[in-house]
């Protein structure tokens, strides 16, 4: 089997190296604990870097995203009674005063569009309530297919801050949709990014099932 478990599992960093040089990182659909649904992810060194181990029946609506000591570092929780595909994201494990909203795109005039974050917002929910974002809120919006594992996250100048993309087969072997590459521009936290592949597995992947 290729290789795609880290080489330590030391606590490293996740962001850029501070010189405008990407991070690129490695993304498993899998968790290192036994018997448990969830992503590990690995630095360009082979470095674990964060963790969700909590893909479980048991944890429907909530998942965790850790740093490589196990420390929460953003919850994903679904937005409950709402028209639509919502999620809230919190700090840490904090129940209250979500960080960020996002929402599935739905439009067939527009079908690259995937989905919009916005800073949340109580007054309007981060996103409209029509179904629109609020172009004022909105932070990013991602575009591609990600079952394909080809997707963009775009800034509100249309910059590309992230990207997800296929990993290059070694020795002739591929490594499936299970295995791919997260590039991580220095405009967004590496954190954030991989928070934003988490929503993109929940709404379009087969973790779907998981969280309904």
């Amino acid at each position: 089997m290729t290789k795609v478990y880290p080489n330590t599992t030391t606590l490293v960093t996740s962001s850029p190296d501070g010189k405008g040089n990407a991070a690129i990182l490695t993304v498993w659909k899998k968790s290192l604990l036994f018997s448990c649904n969830g992503f590990t992810v690995f630095d360009s060194k082979g470095d674990l870097v964060f963790r969700v181990d909590n893909y479980m029946a048991s944890n429907k609506g909530e998942i965790v995203l850790m740093d490589a000591a196990g420390k929460p570092l953003y919850t994903i929780r679904r937005k409950r009674l709402s028209f639509g595909d919502n999620w809230l994201v919190y700090d840490g494990e904090t129940v209250a005063n979500p960080r960020f909203a996002a929402r599935k795109h739905v439009n067939i005039l527009n079908t690259k569009c995937l989905a919009h974050v916005s800073n949340y917002n109580k007054a309007n929910e981060g996103i409209g309530g029509s179904g629109s974002p609020n172009s004022k809120n909105v932070m990013y919006e991602i575009e591609g297919s990600y079952t394909q594992r080809c997707c963009a996250v775009l800034d509100k100048s249309r910059r590309r801050v992230a990207e997800i993309k296929q990993k290059e087969a070694v020795g002739g072997v591929g490594f499936g949709v299970d295995v791919f590459r997260l590039i991580v521009q220095p405009e967004i936290d590496a954190a954030l990014a991989m928070t934003l592949v988490i929503l993109l597995d929940q709404m379009f992947g087969s973790s779907r099932r998981l969280s309904n």
